[in-house]
């Protein structure tokens, strides 16, 4: 640590440059929709696109009469003239309505004072949500004459997300910057120390969206990336800068220099910041095997995050430390770990592991329970609240529709023929739940003809059909109704899209996926973790907790956001289900955070093992040395994640709660009971491995200190 005042110059000017470069990674990114590549649903779309000139509605207008109903020769009208006006506006594809489809009932409100217009804006998420409906919604929104018009559809429900979310975001971060900043100065009872550190976290935020922005130079990123950054950024930049300040502190008590403390500190807690970087980003990098842009947008904001945050704790924090020196020392000197509350209440766990492993693994398996009910659906404009337009008009189309057409399932055959297409639709209208099949032999309801709409264009080669449910089969179980479309036999081969079908092919793909992607995290942690303590039974026992962390995480969502308990405290609509790509992302997260408290409890009980040879005494030492900083580090990381609970989308309070729970869970029943109980039936076994892997390790492996190591082979327990 030579030129201290040099490499904090060079910290800030870097910060600088990336929030500079960093500030344009917004506009970089690119909107996604739910969806497979390559699904079933994703071929019905281009066919529909590509032999007959329509899709899937994306984009409906709720028209409403003025006086009487829209059977009225005046409200007629003026809907004829909207959806001729949508149909010709810059960006529409196709556009139907109620009065140019034959008056369908499907159409049209019980009441008969409202109708819908429907249409397909063709275009991925960036060219609607951005090109054309932040000036086509308002265009159309209106409140006088003789109808009134609102603007909904499957785009402009997400575009109203993210602008939600943005905002939320924004104020959450106005509040976390503060409200970290004075928990820090609550630990450390140090200004100056507590500066340094969310200097990190801010540095940690402003390097990971300049690293995301660059990534958007080679591939595409979504939106939600900026978002991860902002919550992660702040919590692992500042869980690394109070590892780093903490060990510096003991460091200064011991080196002559404040310069000499910075990089014991680096060789020390620094290779153990790597090692916990490492594994975060491993468990976040695992999102790369979905092939879905979404989903692998988060790995790419979380590896980014990561680098950011261990590049300024590691090489930007200790030059800070060295230049205050002693101004970040306790007010007040430690007391000896023997002395402290961590250190008697290890000793009383591994006196009793057994019952107290017992215990602590029952509080665990009772709150993770619900997760045995979980129903994995599919998100809609109940995620947003209820203040929002969107969300309003929707909930004007369940009270008032008994079916909404912009749901309907679109079967697509293309080579097949129109003729064959009038038996194959009214076997499609004899299944449970459907209103109406339309096709070009006609339309059917329960297996016979009806009098159908009018006005539908078969153009092109080939065929297709529509199939209407009504709300109450898609509430039940919008998944199994797609299902049981596609089992019906067909005299040509189909392809079965539309917004439900697209819906359940992205849970499809996500969900069949999860055991690779469990899989996944366990080995790399694994790896990482063997390399740092060349024991195969730490990092099984530390995946095994992990595991018992996050069910109680899971648990509690399925408890409040699918059951609905504390809904109207939280002020979200339960839908009886949760959409399966937020869970995913929170258990990468989760998961890597957990084992970030491993690495830290590990590497100081290793150390102490190293040092005396004793395995059981070394687990309270251990503990009572890193306990401190693990629980500040967990109750400033889970506070900042509650702040997000605050929001008005129920994707960032799933993530807000869940999270918080998770940390506090962890850094508490896990690292304060479980482990050492676990640590003290192991006893020496603790540190063991096969003969081949411990000679692998004393060639490859790392270590915080290199020292020699007693034997690890096993011994009595005393």
């Amino acid at each position: 640590m030579r030129k201290p005042r040099w490499v904090v110059a060079a910290g800030i000017v870097l910060a600088v440059l990336a929030g500079v470069f960093g500030g344009g990674a917004i506009d970089a990114l690119s909107l996604n929709r739910f969806e497979a590549p390559g699904s079933e649903s994703v071929r019905a779309r281009e066919a529909l696109a590509g032999q007959h000139h329509t899709g899937v509605p994306n984009l409906a207008l709720l028209v409403t009469a003025q006086h009487g109903t829209v059977d009225d020769d005046e409200v007629k009208a003026a809907g004829r003239a909207l959806t001729e006006e949508l149909s010709s506006y810059p960006g529409v594809g196709d556009a139907w309505s109620y009065w140019t489809r034959g008056n369908p009932a499907t159409l049209r409100s019980e009441d008969g004072r409202r109708a819908m217009v429907l249409a397909w804006v063709p275009g991925d998420a960036n060219q609607v949500r951005r090109e054309v409906l932040p000036e086509l919604a308002p265009h159309f929104s209106r409140d006088g004459g003789a109808v009134r018009v609102e603007v909904g559809g499957g785009d402009e429900v997400f575009r109203s997300v993210m602008a939600q979310a943005r905002t939320d975001f924004v104020r959450a971060e106005l509040i976390i910057l503060p409200m970290v900043l004075l928990l820090l100065w609550w630990v450390y009872r140090r200004i100056s120390a507590a500066l340094v550190t969310l200097g990190v976290g801010v540095f940690s935020v402003l390097g990971s969206l300049a690293l995301i922005r660059l990534v958007t130079t080679f591939t595409e990123v979504s939106t939600f990336a900026s978002n991860i950054a902002l919550v992660m950024g702040i919590g692992l930049g500042v869980d690394y800068g109070l590892f780093i300040t903490f060990r510096f502190r003991e460091e200064l008590r011991r080196q002559p220099t404040a310069a000499a403390a910075a990089s014991r500190t680096v060789r020390t807690a620094g290779r153990t910041v790597l090692f916990s970087g490492a594994t975060v980003a491993a468990s976040l990098a695992v999102l790369f095997a979905f092939p879905f842009p979404f989903l692998a947008s988060f790995a790419y904001a979380g590896v980014a995050v990561v680098l950011a945050a261990v590049a300024g704790s590691v090489l930007v924090l200790p030059a800070a430390l060295a230049l205050l020196g002693h101004r970040v020392q306790r007010p007040v000197p430690p007391k000896a770990p023997e002395d402290t509350f961590w250190y008697r209440m290890a000793g009383r766990v591994m006196r009793r592991p057994v019952l107290s492993g017992t215990a602590a693994l029952a509080v665990l398996l009772l709150l993770g329970a619900p997760f045995l009910q979980v129903r994995f659906g599919l998100p809609d404009d109940r995620v947003l609240p209820s203040s929002a337009p969107v969300r309003q008009m929707y909930e004007r189309i369940r009270e008032d529709f008994a079916q909404e057409e912009a749901d309907a399932v679109l079967v697509v055959a293309p080579d097949g023929d129109d003729a064959a297409a009038g038996p194959y639709a009214a076997a499609l209208s004899r299944l449970d739940g459907v209103v109406r099949v339309d096709s070009a032999a006609g339309s059917f309801a329960g297996g016979n003809p009806v009098a159908g709409p009018i006005g539908i264009r078969y153009a092109g080669p080939g065929t297709w059909l529509t199939v209407v449910p009504s709300t109450d089969r898609l509430e039940a179980d919008a998944v199994g109704f797609v299902g049981q479309v596609r089992a019906v036999a067909a005299p040509f081969d189909v392809l079965v899209g539309g917004y439900p079908a697209e819906l359940t092919d992205y849970r499809d793909g996500v969900t069949d996926r999860l055991p690779l992607i469990a899989g996944l995290i366990v080995l790399v942690t694994f790896v990482v973790l063997f390399l740092m303590t060349g024991s195969v039974v730490a990092p099984l026992k530390a995946s095994v907790l992990n595991v018992l962390s996050l069910s109680v995480m899971f648990g509690a969502l399925v408890f409040v956001f699918q059951q609905g308990h504390l809904a109207g405290l939280l002020g979200f609509t339960p839908t009886g289900s949760i959409e399966p790509s937020i869970p995913i992302l929170m258990f990468c997260v989760a998961y890597g955070l957990s084992m970030d408290y491993e690495v830290f409890l590990l590497a100081r009980i290793k150390e102490d093992y190293d040092r005396t040879g004793d395995a059981l005494r070394a687990v309270p030492a251990g503990i009572a040395r890193s306990a401190p900083l693990v629980t500040a580090a967990a109750f400033i990381l889970a506070a900042s994640f509650a702040t997000y609970a605050s929001g008005q989308v129920v994707f960032l309070k799933q993530l807000g709660i869940g999270m918080a729970l998770a940390v506090i869970v962890d850094a508490t029943i896990i690292r304060g009971v479980l482990m050492p109980a676990f640590m003290r039936l192991a006893g020496t076994a603790n540190w063991w491995a096969p003969g081949p892997l411990r000679r692998l390790h004393r060639r490859i492996g790392l270590s915080e200190e290199p020292a020699e190591r007693p034997s690890a082979e096993l011994a009595p327990v005393p």
